[in-house]
């Protein structure tokens, strides 16, 4: 049986509660839970078991301090021109681009391929579904959320998850958690 990983970092429980407060205003947007709100540091995909554990052992060994940020604004993620995800950002981002690389080169270390796409540190708030057609809702609600922001707060453990996709959206399983600054 495959296993579909990536790892990831939790956001505090009052920052999931200010995310979850700006959702809404997109007819037919799929607003993330609680439980879906993260970060992900570094998409693995589908392995079998064996790699899955090799994956899990790879990253204990990573190292790294807890790192804080803030909440940055919103914006959106296109394909072929419309909208399919809308996300809150974080800054400063350059900690978290350091970890992504720490993760992917300990997986390319395992014989896994390395991360096709550019990083960018987010969470994502919705996933638009393709017969969407409300670029005006959408423009509206990234014009009201700009200013998204906070006080700084840290990421202070490293998560691997395994995602399940069911019929209402992903669920996102917790495999092994390890503490950052440890």
């Amino acid at each position: 049986m495959d296993h579909r990983l990536f790892v990831g970092l939790r956001p505090p429980r009052d920052v999931r509660a200010v995310l979850t407060g700006a959702m809404g205003g997109i007819a037919g947007a799929r607003w993330q839970s609680d439980d879906q709100l993260h970060v992900t540091s570094r998409y693995i995909g589908n392995v079998d078991h064996r790699i899955a554990g090799d994956v899990a052992l790879a990253v204990a060994r990573i190292r790294t301090e807890a790192i804080s940020v803030a909440l940055n604004g919103v914006g959106r993620f296109t394909k072929q021109g419309r909208t399919n995800a809308i996300w809150a950002g974080l800054a400063p981002g350059d900690a978290l681009a350091r970890l992504h690389r720490k993760i992917n080169h300990a997986l390319i270390a395992l014989g896994l391929p390395a991360e096709g796409r550019a990083y960018i540190p987010h969470i994502t708030l919705a996933r638009l579904p393709r017969s969407l057609g409300a670029e005006h809702e959408i423009d509206a609600f990234i014009a009201a959320h700009a200013g998204l922001g906070g006080p700084s707060f840290a990421f202070t453990h490293l998560t691997l998850f395994e995602s399940q996709l069911t019929r209402d959206g992903a669920r996102y399983d917790v495999v092994d958690r390890w503490p950052l600054g440890r």
